[in-house]
């Protein structure tokens, strides 16, 4: 299939598209379906992808700057050693899918579903996190400073030695997730010992 940049595709077959060479540029896809797809060390420019379908699709070492994947189903994929740059994940799902080492700079992901997943040691500081589906994700020594996970659902994540400083976070975050050798800030020490019923004097 021929693509060109500055145009949209809606509801189309998208499984044999290969990244090729040159940058995506200013394309929009609606309910598209890129299943099993080789998109490996894709670049995109601006890119909005609405309701898509990447089953089993190989994003690794891709790139992608300043574009949207809302609402899009990320499963069984491979991300690994991709960047996104200013982009929005609003209510995207990534699940069973490899996602390590992955580099997320200024993105929004709200909504978004990660439940389970793997994201040791990996730099989310100051993204957007709100209402972020993170029950039982492994955060193991993640970067979240200032990150804003309000609402977000934590229940058994895995958040020993992540660093929480300046984050927002829920009580319900604080108890519900497992924070042994966490870093936080005096307001989250205080809101945490609230959270576990403690009376701080």
């Amino acid at each position: 299939m021929d693509l060109s940049d500055d145009a949209e595709y809606t509801d189309l077959d998208m499984s044999e598209v290969r990244a090729g060479e040159a940058p995506w540029r200013r394309r929009r896809f609606v309910r598209c379906r890129f299943e099993e797809a080789d998109l490996r060390g894709l670049v995109t420019e601006a890119c909005t992808f609405d309701e898509c379908d990447f089953t089993g699709v190989d994003l690794g070492d891709s790139v992608h700057q300043g574009g949207a994947f809302r609402t899009c189903r990320i499963v069984r994929a491979t991300l690994g050693g991709a960047t996104f740059r200013g982009c929005s994940l609003l209510g995207t799902s990534l699940i069973d899918s490899r996602l390590r080492p992955i580099t997320f700079t200024d993105c929004d992901l709200t909504l978004a579903a990660l439940g389970r997943s793997d994201l040791r040691d990996t730099d989310l500081s100051g993204l957007r996190l709100r209402e972020a589906n993170l029950v039982e994700a492994d955060l193991r020594g993640t970067d979240l400073q200032g990150a804003d996970l309000t609402g977000a659902r934590l229940l058994r994540a895995r958040l020993e030695g992540a660093d929480l400083r300046g984050a927002r976070i829920d009580a319900n975050g604080l108890v519900q997730a497992r924070l042994a050798g966490a870093s936080v800030d005096v307001e989250q020490a205080i809101a945490f010992a609230s959270a576990h019923g403690l009376r701080v004097a």
